[in-house]
């Protein structure tokens, strides 16, 4: 195997079918094609159609970034696949697809973590160089929000708190939905928040009172902000009173925002660790963004942030943790992998050989 390897990723666990391809820790080609447009007709992630569309886009997407990278599949050292966490049936498309492409070409194939992932398309941005140990790293996405404590992108990650309930991403489409914005939530709520008031409405910080620490210090819960929010809606509509859309889509972003960036920064102090890196496509939001960056620099943490357009599920990623994998001695994975939508952070690659 080369020093700097040449690997195709393939990303299937959620509604974008994303296929990456990198030579060691350099970007080649990033391709995605989203089927968003398709679920907003349902106000959400139907898997049953994101399934479907992965099979539709998978060849056409291959093809693609195989013409950006300006490679061909003879020319690839190695295969990588999301393994989970994700939809079941999404996940299935792409774990299959791997297979079948590793096989046929006599390649070796990597069956790696989603939620790693996010963490290794930081390494992807040569602006920003090598990342550091430890680091903190906190993902935000529609389906995921965790915390974690990262001593090696390939051998040790520990999850030190994740959503009990609803996700991030998933309580802006919800909230959204309240308010009368269409889907996805999270930029119609960036939109509506802009001319809004953070401060005109004191929405609850789920987890965040000092009962909720030694058991929850790190966990995150959004259904009762979502709640929340509900209520107040209500009770202005029943008092036949004006909407101030902008200014509950401001209150309710700084919500979400102060609790993420608190228990990061929290985790960082405890585990004294300067360093704290932002994922998922949530990380998009640039009030989050802001306020993180804001506040880590007056605890005297840097904030690493990738680059926007790998922030969002990807294939590149999941190249990019398995190019890693593979400099660290790291063999392939079996093919007695499959796809498991409740795989552990803790597990980095599946079936090991």
């Amino acid at each position: 195997m080369p020093a700097e390897p040449l690997v195709l990723g393939i990303e299937t666990s959620c509604d974008e079918t994303g296929i990456g391809i990198v030579r060691g820790r350099m970007l080649l080609s990033n391709t995605i094609a989203s089927s968003m447009d398709e679920h907003a007709r349902y106000g959400g992630v139907v898997p049953e159609v994101a399934a479907r569309a992965h099979l539709e886009e998978l060849q056409p997407s291959i093809e693609a970034a195989l013409a950006e990278a300006q490679v061909g599949l003879a020319d690839l050292d190695a295969v990588a696949v999301t393994s989970g966490p994700g939809l079941a049936g999404a996940l299935m498309v792409g774990v299959g697809a791997a297979k079948a492409l590793a096989v046929s070409l006599g390649k070796p194939l990597y069956a790696v973590n989603h939620l790693v992932g996010h963490i290794a398309a930081d390494i992807l941005d040569a602006e920003s160089g090598p990342l550091e140990y430890p680091t903190v790293a906190l993902l935000v996405s529609g389906g995921h929000t965790s915390l974690l404590l990262v001593r090696d992108l390939t051998t040790d990650v520990e999850l030190l708190g994740e959503t009990m309930d609803d996700a991030a991403g998933e309580a802006f489409d919800k909230v959204a939905r309240l308010l009368g914005l269409p889907y996805p939530g999270g930029p119609q709520i960036d939109r509506a928040a802009a001319s809004g008031d953070p401060a005109a409405i004191r929405f609850p910080r789920g987890l965040s009172r000092a009962s909720d620490m030694a058991e929850h210090r790190y966990d995150f819960s959004f259904s009762g902000l979502k709640t929340a929010v509900a209520r107040w809606i209500e009770q202005r509509e029943a008092a036949g009173e004006e909407m101030p859309v902008a200014d509950v889509a401001a209150s309710f972003r700084e919500a979400v925002v102060d609790v993420l960036v608190t228990k990061a920064l929290d985790a960082c102090a405890r585990y004294d660790v300067p360093r704290l890196l932002l994922g998922g496509g949530v990380i998009a939001n640039r009030r989050l963004r802001d306020v993180a960056t804001e506040r880590a620099a007056a605890a005297g943490v840097t904030v690493r942030i990738p680059d926007l357009k790998l922030c969002t599920d990807n294939g590149a990623m999941i190249a990019a943790l398995a190019a890693e994998l593979i400099a660290s001695g790291r063999g392939p994975s079996t093919l007695a992998f499959g796809a498991d939508s409740t795989l552990p952070v803790t597990e980095i690659q599946v079936a090991a050989a």
